[in-house]
């Protein structure tokens, strides 16, 4: 079987530039209004998706672009690469991935960071439910705490941070909680973050997210 997940070693430079990521965007404050410090990264994992994966994503955002390029409106970003963007989305640990060079991923269905490895993000809201991707890796720790109403903070345990290449396509902006991308849109955009960046983002395609490491902290 192919290793479903590579652990990233020193000096591998795109574990660098995950790290960097990770850590900068973290941006999350304690009551006090005191910047928090970033989590401990226990390890970056490459994920080895398959050809078939690989190839929806490239699909789907070839679709994105030919949509895009036969709208009146030209939209530049995504006439050129679908507006893909590179975003987090956290997900429950509940095994040692990729601990001492292991590769492979468990079957427990409790541990969402494998089912999301092994199959994509197909089903993973159930019944048509959207894919939530965020900005930074802190807003992705808090709503998956909320959404699962976890306690995470207990210092001990692992999370697993998914990152991510995302096709936005036409964003339509404003989400009301209403789990419908209007024609002529491909995502849904919710509240926009202090630098334009789009802080919750919601598609409806599981082909439309590509996971590609995950940072186990």
């Amino acid at each position: 079987a192919m290793a479903a997940v590579t652990e990233l070693g020193r000096g591998d430079s795109s574990k660098n530039i995950v790290e960097i990521i990770f850590r900068t965007s973290w941006l999350k404050k304690r009551d006090e209004g005191i910047p928090e410090a970033s989590p401990k990264i226990e390890r970056v994992l490459k994920v080895n998706n398959t050809h078939r994966t690989i190839s929806r994503f490239e699909e789907y955002r070839d679709a994105v672009k030919s949509r895009a390029s036969s709208l009146p409106k030209k939209h530049a970003r995504c006439i050129a690469d679908g507006n893909e963007l590179l975003r987090f989305h956290a997900a429950t640990l509940e095994c040692s991935l990729g601990a001492h060079g292991s590769s492979s991923i468990c079957a427990s269905p409790a541990c969402s960071a494998c089912r999301i490895i092994k199959s994509g993000f197909r089903g993973s809201g159930g019944g048509g439910s959207m894919i939530h991707t965020t900005a930074t890796s802190g807003r992705a720790h808090d709503s998956l705490q909320t959404k699962e109403r976890l306690d995470l903070s207990d210092e001990d345990d692992l999370h697993a941070m998914l990152v991510c290449r995302v096709i936005a396509g036409r964003m339509h902006k404003g989400f009301g909680g209403d789990a419908v991308v209007p024609s002529g849109f491909d995502s849904i955009a919710g509240e926009m973050g202090p630098f334009s960046n789009v802080d919750d983002l919601y598609v409806t395609s599981s082909r439309a997210v590509l996971p590609c490491f995950v940072v186990v902290y």
